[in-house]
């Protein structure tokens, strides 16, 4: 990759750039009132959005910019040194969107994208259930043929932004085939629909930013199938690449910011002139910088094939370890303070980060994959 921008990409730079140090907002990672911070993060992308700074490779039709990704890359890397927080639409964004303009159809495309680019509306992923984490076939919440509808009945889990989402993408059993894979149907759900609960799941942060979702016959138009109907299998394959490919570009992005923040926390706490502080908030920085430059493999795989490779995989294996280790230095170099709370949000963020390498795939299921469908190696069971 030619790491060099031509003219019309150092003024787009630039733009950003300017934009950027005009209208940031402050950052807010240490709010403690979850719902000030989700509307925060929702202002905050509407302003993108009306800028022209979001969907910005999404076609021009459905409210994005119609940019390459090299904009897409550009504006990233003035994000990582604005230190701006992220928007709150984060899974719409990175999976909803992109799994839409993959496999919806065109009047799907025209009602979902332009509201979820907004943030108008706010989407979370409807997948893991009590007894199909891991192995995702194994799923049974059921979708119930009903002719012009369908009514869907059953459980999900670890849902994030369920409490302010107002669409699901919700994978469902139609019918039991020999192969599980089969006979799943995908669907667009409305979480304003009768029979849909919300239960809040309280993490080790105390916030109740995962949930449980119950569906008990929910009514659910056949407008609403995302692909064709009990092949759900390959959206949900594509919902995935995407989740581990064109967000974990996002999660990219955001160990830069992180490991800059740690960087001038260092700092501030008068701990930058020792060697070993310095040594781990370099070697933190180092990896940080790596995983960015690995995510251009799913850029490439994106502009090749139109959704990314099974590389993206290595994105969110990479961030979610990452994160956990600078998180904990950012505590420890605070001292028996960072334990309690030193009015930086390193304690949240370090108690927080316990979930990284679980969500959107664990570590040892993304391994597993890494070996098997890149490196080639036999399956391990």
């Amino acid at each position: 990759m030619d790491f060099e921008l031509d003219a019309s990409e150092k003024a787009f730079r630039d733009e950003v750039r300017a934009w950027l140090k005009a209208n940031a907002p402050k950052d807010d990672s240490s709010e403690s009132d979850q719902q000030t911070l989700i509307e925060n993060r929702r202002a905050w992308q509407k302003k993108l959005y009306d800028a022209g700074y979001v969907g910005i490779t999404w076609p021009k039709e459905y409210g994005g910019r119609g940019a390459g990704f090299m904009e897409q890359l550009i504006f990233n890397d003035e994000m990582i040194v604005a230190q701006t927080p992220e928007p709150i639409n984060v899974i719409g964004l990175g999976m909803g969107g992109p799994v839409v303009i993959a496999h919806g159809t065109e009047e799907q495309k025209k009602r979902y994208l332009p509201p979820l680019l907004s943030a108008e509306e706010i989407w979370c992923q409807g997948f893991s259930e009590p007894n199909a984490g891991s192995d995702l076939s194994g799923l049974q919440t059921r979708a119930d043929d009903k002719g012009d509808h369908y009514l869907v009945n059953g459980q999900k889990v670890w849902t994030t932004l369920a409490h302010v989402a107002r669409w699901c993408m919700l994978l469902t059993r139609e019918r039991k085939e020999a192969n599980p894979r089969d006979g799943l149907t995908y669907l667009l759900v409305d979480m304003q629909s009768p029979g849909v609960e919300v239960r809040p799941l309280v993490q080790i942060t105390g916030d109740a930013e995962f949930n449980e979702i119950f569906f008990k016959d929910v009514k659910v138009p056949k407008s609403q199938i995302l692909g064709e109907a009990g092949q759900g299998w390959a959206v949900a394959m594509t919902t995935l690449l995407h989740e581990r490919g064109t967000l974990g570009m996002a999660l990219a992005t955001r160990a830069q910011i992180t490991a800059a923040e740690l960087a001038d926390h260092t700092r501030r706490l008068g701990r930058g002139s020792d060697p070993l502080v310095r040594q781990k908030v370099a070697q933190h920085t180092i990896e940080a910088r790596a995983l960015q430059l690995n995510g251009y493999r799913a850029v490439t795989a994106v502009k090749r094939n139109g959704i990314p490779g099974p590389e993206g995989s290595i994105l969110k294996l990479m961030w979610s370890e990452l994160n956990q280790r600078m998180t904990e230095t950012a505590v420890d170099v605070a001292g028996p303070a960072g334990q309690v709370g030193d009015g930086t949000g390193w304690k949240y963020q370090f108690l927080r980060s316990r979930a990284n390498t679980i969500e959107a795939g664990t570590s040892e299921v993304l391994r597993n994959i890494l070996a098997e469908r890149v490196l080639g190696l036999p399956r391990s069971r």
